[in-house]
């Protein structure tokens, strides 16, 4: 079986990186891990970790939600009342709410998410989708 180990993410700014994904990342459960030169990392014990980088060459500007490559990360969230702690750490944090926490119907009856996206245009979707239940 696969799981993601780690995932990678360049932002323009790494100081600006860490002061936007330092308290969304603990809040989500991660731990801060290590600082090397052009990079910071969180992890969750022995499960995914989470790398932000500096960039290594000059960007022409942040990601744009629909273009090729990144879209979202969403996180599985336990409760709809954590989705909305969750959304306001990050939006406390400086990331720009791009959809506030709601019911997504359209996806299922029981589906509550927010999304979010730091100045990079590097997009979160906080959601909770329990079972349905028998």
């Amino acid at each position: 079986m696969a799981f993601v180990d780690h995932l990678g993410i360049t932002v323009a700014d790494l100081e600006r990186g860490r002061a936007q994904f330092h308290p969304v990342l603990t809040a989500l459960g991660y731990e801060f891990g290590s600082e090397a030169e052009g990079g910071l990392s969180w992890h969750r014990g022995d499960d995914t970790e989470i790398i932000v980088f500096a960039p290594r060459e000059e960007s022409s500007g942040p990601h744009v939600h629909g273009r090729v490559g990144w879209q979202h990360l969403a996180f599985s969230i336990d409760s709809p009342e954590e989705v909305d702690r969750l959304h306001r750490v990050a939006v406390d944090a400086g990331w720009t709410a791009v959809r506030e926490p709601k019911l997504y119907p359209r996806f299922n009856e029981r589906y509550y998410a927010s999304f979010v996206e730091d100045d990079n245009g590097i997009r979160f979707e906080f959601m909770y989708n329990p079972p349905r239940e028998s």
